[in-house]
């Protein structure tokens, strides 16, 4: 006659419990540290206020029409350096055709997924309405290039374009 097998350990409900909890910990672990992998890398909201957005739309359609009225002529042209900088050179021409002097152009390369790579550009008038800066460090890839033409404080020209920099 033979005898059955002995179990080495019998299963406990000691047993049960630690696996249990050590089980639910290992899940408990992981979705931890993938929400704080989450939160860290988050690269914010394109608006801090939905709701203060809506309530300026009426009078940004209204600044959308008026840029649109002056029909002037912008044109940007990136130059990339080896280095991993770029030039931006905005030339600005009103609706005759005659360049624009005067004018507080500033440019901005924004990432489209991820805000904390956004580089502003000073941009400098070096001649009669060609407007110069320069980022140091840009890296390849889709940018939106952001213009913003002043005049006497208030805001003129408003372009966003979507650049591919290699």
């Amino acid at each position: 006659m033979s005898r059955p097998l002995a179990s080495p350990r019998p299963l406990t409900g000691r047993k049960v419990l630690f696996m249990l909890l050590g089980f639910f910990g290992v899940v408990i672990a992981v979705n931890a540290l993938m929400a704080k992998l989450a939160i860290q890398t988050l690269p914010g909201t394109e608006v801090d206020s939905a709701y203060g957005a809506s309530l300026a739309y009426e009078s940004e359609i209204a600044a959308a029409h008026d840029q649109n009225a002056r029909n002037w002529k912008v044109d940007a042209h990136i130059q990339r350096a080896p280095d991993g900088g770029a030039t931006l050179e905005v030339e600005a021409r009103d609706n005759s055709g005659l360049p624009m002097s005067g004018l507080n152009f500033q440019g901005r390369f924004e990432r489209p997924a991820d805000r904390r790579d956004d580089q502003a550009v000073a941009l400098a008038e070096v001649a009669s309405g060609i407007y110069r800066g320069s980022a140091p460090l840009i890296g390849p890839g889709q940018w939106d290039l952001v213009l913003e033409g002043d005049a006497r404080g208030q805001r003129m020209f408003l372009s966003r374009n979507r650049v591919l920099l290699n």
